[in-house]
């Protein structure tokens, strides 16, 4: 009886960060997917990415999209774009992403994601600093 419970404990332990890695993947797909967007200026796909909470403060794609252009202008358009450390806790996934900028400049943003009521994860702010600055 002894073995069976120090093995559920055991499966229990390790589901979690299995669980956590395709959480981080899920996010990462979804931030991959709004940045592939606003490289093609299709402000309606960047848009559904955002959170009802975003949606709510930028009630149409276009004023979504002009926000990100004149306030998040790396993100926007880049030279690269690469995921760095992530972090997972009660239905929300933290995840910063390298990115150099159109000319050059080197930038860290800090995404958060949270999971919706229908399973999807949705972007609830972006955190842009350039790299070295703390916030």
């Amino acid at each position: 009886m002894r073995a069976l419970v120090l093995l559920v404990t055991c499966l229990i332990g390790l589901a979690s960060p299995a669980r956590a890695g395709d959480d981080v993947a899920a996010a990462q797909g979804v931030i991959r997917s709004q940045a592939e967007a606003f490289s093609h200026d299709d402000a309606a796909a960047a848009y559904s990415y955002a959170a009802p909470a975003i949606r709510d403060i930028f009630p149409q794609a276009d004023i979504f999209m002009s926000m990100v252009r004149n306030s998040y202008a790396p993100v926007y358009r880049h030279k690269s774009f690469e995921f760095g450390e992530a972090r997972t806790a009660d239905g929300r996934i933290a995840q910063e992403v390298h990115i150099v900028d159109a000319d050059g400049v080197a930038w860290e943003a800090l995404y958060t994601l949270e999971l919706q009521p229908d399973g999807s994860l949705k972007i609830i702010g972006c955190v842009l600093l350039k790299a070295g600055q703390t916030a």
